[in-house]
């Protein structure tokens, strides 16, 4: 169950970026692994990004993700999956000169995600993806 859950994150993660790269998440499977609402951020973070004359360059990479809780017994089965995820190597880059942004004053390049999905029907599906101001490092105390 552990391994599922992980990978379906793990696919996931991978279709954003591929949509943050191409500007656009047509072309990907960004919402086979998202509800409605995970797929909605992701939707809201790409506008942001056109209006700006961005896209997004290379991925996050996660670094021992691990399933913190699972709840099989509820209506609606959920998890939640606690991940260290990297972004140095993830950038905003201007689009047609391929210009990297600078990343905001004080963002964390390594910090904590938690990743909260349900099942519905037979799919896991990604449902909330929030961004920690948490450095890893720090994490190991919470």
């Amino acid at each position: 169950m552990k391994k599922e859950l992980l990978s379906i994150y793990a696919h996931y993660r991978e279709e954003q970026a591929a949509a943050y790269a191409q500007g656009k998440a047509e072309g990907t499977d960004v919402r086979k692994y998202a509800t409605a609402e995970a797929y909605g951020k992701v939707m809201s973070d790409l506008l942001s990004l056109r209006s700006a004359g961005n896209v997004g360059k290379g991925a996050p990479k996660s670094r021992d993700p691990q399933v913190v809780g699972l709840n099989l017994g509820a209506k609606t089965p959920q998890a939640v999956i606690k991940d260290c995820l990297d972004v140095t190597d993830w950038k905003v880059v201007n689009r047609k000169t391929g210009a990297e942004l600078p990343s905001p004053k004080g963002a964390l390049k390594r910090h904590i995600n938690d990743v909260k999905l349900e099942k519905w029907g037979k799919k896991w599906l990604v449902v909330s993806d929030e961004a920690k101001a948490t450095a890893c490092d720090s994490a190991a105390s919470s």
